[in-house]
């Protein structure tokens, strides 16, 4: 998503030069989805200069996120993939939105240029199960009359780790391919093709798409925005074929309803004509009663904070704030940390 993050996420954290802050103030670590890495990272630094406290995320991944913040190694976990009522229960979790954005679908396909390439939900599922495997396919080629695609094998780029960016996407592909489903699943990990090669994060994906001719992955929104990728136009519930884009995102989560519990509601495919087919919330976990209460402050307040001051800084980087009522919303639930 940007400068160093392409690079090694998941070895990279936020570890800002020392500076004089309160004795009494702790760090406040987090763990987690790589889809918001830029963001919170952003966030962390403007909070730090405007406060002096000090947030340290790592992007990990979603599943990695997960793990850590349910062995209470961090003091919050970041997730694209909701934890259900019943596992925020029991680990004693509380969860909430923090922005939202989406998943695209990018390609490498030397001469032709972003969007020129159509897609419909199910021709874009027997790709990635591997059921279409050269891009000149009839398949395909119907969707695109007076593009010259070429007669090259179809590499499809996925993520290697447990991941909330698959999650969503593959969760929307099983809702346009019962055969998708079938034979590759939907979830943080799944079963993908013989024809697939895999990468750790939403800049390994990027990266292998960006250097095998043939290839097609999945990436968030913003992470393809900043690096310049060629997207897929795809077609949408309302029959529109559509590029993505924040408004497109903001179109999808028009009629949400964020009131259920988790903040979590079904973003995918909605019906709005010019709605982004894949789009998602990221988002944050943490407890409702914590050990250490000045660790658990810092989670509100960075949140808080972030919340307030940090939706210039989102839309900039390619993500969507969240709309100022799902906020009231996130800053009710975020009493829940004590």
């Amino acid at each position: 998503m940007r400068k160093t993050h392409f690079l090694k996420p998941i070895l990279v954290a936020i570890l800002f030069s020392a500076g004089t802050y309160s004795a009494q103030a702790a760090d406040t670590t987090g763990a987690g989805a790589t889809f918001p890495y830029a963001i919170y990272t952003k966030w962390a630094e403007k909070y730090k200069a405007a406060t002096g406290q000090r947030v340290n995320y790592q992007g990990i991944g979603s599943s990695g996120g997960v793990k850590q913040i349910k062995a209470k190694t961090v003091d919050f976990g970041g997730t694209d993939a909701p934890l259900k009522d019943s596992e925020l229960d029991a680990a004693g979790l509380t969860q909430f939105p923090a922005v939202m954005g989406g998943v695209t679908i990018v390609v490498n396909l030397p001469g032709i240029a972003s969007g020129q390439v159509k897609l419909d939900g199910p021709v874009s599922a027997e790709i990635f199960r591997g059921a279409i495997t050269k891009w000149n396919d009839a398949k395909i080629t119907a969707l695109n009359p007076g593009v010259a695609l070429p007669n090259t094998a179809i590499t499809v780029a996925h993520r290697s780790d447990g991941s909330g960016t698959t999650f969503v996407f593959t969760h929307y592909l099983a809702k346009q391919s019962t055969a998708f489903l079938r034979d590759v699943g939907a979830g943080n990990t799944v079963n993908w093709p013989a024809n697939g090669v895999g990468g750790k994060g939403n800049p390994g994906v990027a990266a292998n798409v960006q250097k095998i001719a043939g290839a097609i992955g999945y990436v968030d929104i913003a992470d393809a925005m900043q690096n310049k990728m060629n997207f897929v136009a795809l077609k949408n519930k309302a029959g529109n074929y559509i590029v993505p884009n924040q408004a497109a995102v903001e179109a999808a989560a028009m009629s949400a309803n964020f009131k259920v519990k988790g903040m979590a509601p079904d973003l995918l495919d909605q019906s709005h004509k010019n709605a982004w087919p894949i789009t998602s919330a990221t988002y944050v976990l943490a407890y409702k009663k914590g050990a250490d209460a000045a660790r658990q402050k810092g989670v509100v307040d960075f949140f808080s904070w972030s919340l307030h001051n940090g939706q210039k800084m989102a839309e900039e980087l390619g993500f969507v704030p969240l709309p100022p009522s799902v906020v009231k919303m996130v800053e009710a639930e975020m009493k829940n940390i004590k």
